[in-house]
């Protein structure tokens, strides 16, 4: 990993759309949410969203869900997304260390998400912050298979 950037963290709003489309289609081209898609998330009363900037300029940003699953709360991130150029500078372990303790703090007691098989750097990030292969997801994305990842976010004291 490259030198860790100086890096903000802040709440992503609705006024921030554009760019974030922008990132996410820079991100994953033909898969991307839609502009409409990131918009309702954007606005939705159980979604927490972040955006990353470095100079005032937004370089990445995560989106997750809370609900409740059995007898907890769940978080599942739906997206995280860093500009190309500032990859392998820990902005996406800014990010998902972020949306982790707001959902800690919410009282989530497990965090989820889907990635692409073979996106490595991804692979790598997930299961360095913890992150446990769940599942393998059969056809998830248009042109390969998705795994599942969980990671508990309940911290036991011994």
């Amino acid at each position: 990993m490259d030198e860790l950037m100086p890096v903000s963290i802040e709440d992503a709003s609705i006024r921030h759309l554009d760019k974030l489309y922008e990132i996410e289609i820079e991100c994953f081209k033909d898969e991307a949410f839609t502009k409409q898609q990131i918009a309702k998330l954007l606005k939705g009363y159980n979604s927490v969203s972040l955006i990353a900037k470095e100079d005032g300029e937004i370089i990445g940003f995560v989106i997750g869900l809370l609900y409740f699953e059995g007898k907890g709360l769940t978080g599942h991130i739906l997206t995280l997304n860093v500009s190309p150029d500032y990859r392998r500078k820990g902005v996406g372990v800014k990010l998902l260390e972020a949306i982790e303790k707001i959902f800690r703090d919410r009282g989530v007691t497990k965090c989820c998400l889907e990635v692409r098989e073979d996106n490595v750097a991804a692979l790598n990030l997930y299961r360095k912050l913890g992150y446990k292969k769940a599942g393998r997801l059969e056809g998830y994305y248009k042109n390969a298979h998705g795994i599942f990842f969980e990671k508990s976010l309940v911290e036991y004291f011994i």
